[in-house]
């Protein structure tokens, strides 16, 4: 195998965000080598996100990277709420001028990339493990890395980390270059896949006093659902029958409602945190992604955001070798972090208004089912909410609007 000792940008992490990042630069005549830690089996396999907003979706057709998607994904055209033995649905078309959202999942949009990367785009090394960045407020930034057993070196005009929060890039910058703004939330989502049928077309979210539960799907055949639980649980207290019992008691809406049972093939437990990395620029080292900033998943928002911020970048660099233009460049973690700071604070409302807290009050409860019902009675605050939950409203040029 070749290993570049040069290269116009150096990304890091080959999730989503490094992956779309290097498609979008591949198509813009940018060279760039993507470095990735762990193999190509654990990158496919990694279970996320699975709701595609209408820009995420326009973006990997764009890029020729949504053949499988337009075959197989699912498009969605509004969720249901379900609370205080009530059911409502959020239809997204006529509240948001014909946008809609797609089922498809994060493992899916990677294998997808992965595939177009290796067959026509610029190198990608997995088991590239990234071991310092170096010279970030030069001209020349240096990425050192270990591949095949060997330390190698690759000099770079830009890095960008995409490998996440707890990522080496992240982590290279000096102390004091960025501020990090965090809230962690006093409960997590045990998460399951399942073999079986989706019991609705439309993914369900349900506040409920014994806890927030959701149903969604990954195919006509496969459940994804989750279900509130404390901070830090263990998912072998959860045996499969009483995941079954506590999600038919928390998604039912009546006596009679059930959900299809099947075969649970993955557990697992996701904790619920917000945070922020500002600025998510620093010398020629660029963040995106995970890297800069997190959402709890009750907005759908982690996946969209990181696509966001490598279509805002690449069209960035593209500008800056095509043109000598560094304008947009220069305003890339400005431009990002009014959508994220949307995004976030669309991702705390539907966590707090659906989940219930530790110790909550009976006044606590109320104002969250009074949130509720006002969405369900006010066609201005069920548009709110579907122009953020397909991201009409937080596109960059849209926000403050």
């Amino acid at each position: 195998m070749t290993h570049p000792r040069h290269t116009q940008v150096a990304v890091v992490g080959a999730g989503p965000a490094g992956l779309l990042l290097a498609r979008l630069l591949h198509r813009a005549g940018v060279d760039c080598v993507v470095l990735e830690s762990r193999d190509r089996a654990y990158v496919e396999q990694r279970q996320r996100a699975g709701i595609l907003e209408q820009s995420t979706v326009d973006t990997l057709r764009a890029a020729g990277a949504a053949a499988r998607l337009d075959r197989e994904g699912i498009p969605h055209d509004g969720i249901e709420l379900r609370f205080d033995g009530r059911r409502h649905r959020v239809d997204f078309p006529s509240l948001t001028g014909g946008r809609r959202v797609w089922v498809y999942a994060q493992t899916e949009v990677v294998k997808d990339l992965v595939a177009l990367q290796l067959a026509e785009g610029p190198p990608l090394l997995f088991d590239a493990r990234v071991d310092a960045v170096e010279g970030a407020d030069t001209d020349r930034p240096v990425v050192r890395y270990t591949h095949e057993g060997r330390e190698r070196v690759l000099d770079c005009d830009y890095v960008v980390g995409c490998d996440g929060y707890h990522g080496v890039v992240r982590r290279a910058l000096p102390a004091g270059a960025t501020r990090v703004h965090e809230r962690t939330y006093p409960y997590a989502w045990l998460g399951i896949l399942a073999d079986a049928p989706p019991v609705y077309e439309e993914l369900i979210y349900a506040h409920s006093e014994r806890g927030f539960a959701l149903a969604s799907m990954r195919s006509p055949q496969v459940s994804r659902l989750y279900l509130q639980v404390p901070g830090g649980e263990d998912p072998a207290a959860w045996p499969d029958g009483r995941i079954w019992d506590e999600l038919d008691l928390r998604l039912g809406a009546d006596a009679g409602w059930r959900l299809t049972r099947g075969p649970v093939t993955a557990k697992s437990v996701l904790p619920m945190r917000s945070s922020v990395t500002e600025p998510m620029r620093w010398g020629r080292v660029l963040l995106a992604g995970d890297a800069a900033h997190i959402v709890p998943p009750t907005g759908a928002k982690g996946l969209n955001l990181a696509a966001s911020d490598v279509t805002v970048l690449a069209e960035a660099l593209a500008a800056r070798y095509a043109e000598g233009d560094t304008a947009l460049l220069d305003a890339y973690s400005d431009t990002c972090l009014r959508r994220v700071w949307r995004a976030e604070h669309f991702s705390y409302a539907m966590t707090s208004m659906l989940h219930t807290a530790p110790g909550q009050s009976s006044f606590d409860t109320r104002l969250q089912l009074a949130q509720l019902e006002r969405v369900a009675r006010s066609p201005h605050a069920a548009a709110d909410l579907a122009e953020n939950y397909t991201g009409a409203a937080l596109r960059p040029d849209a926000v403050g609007g």
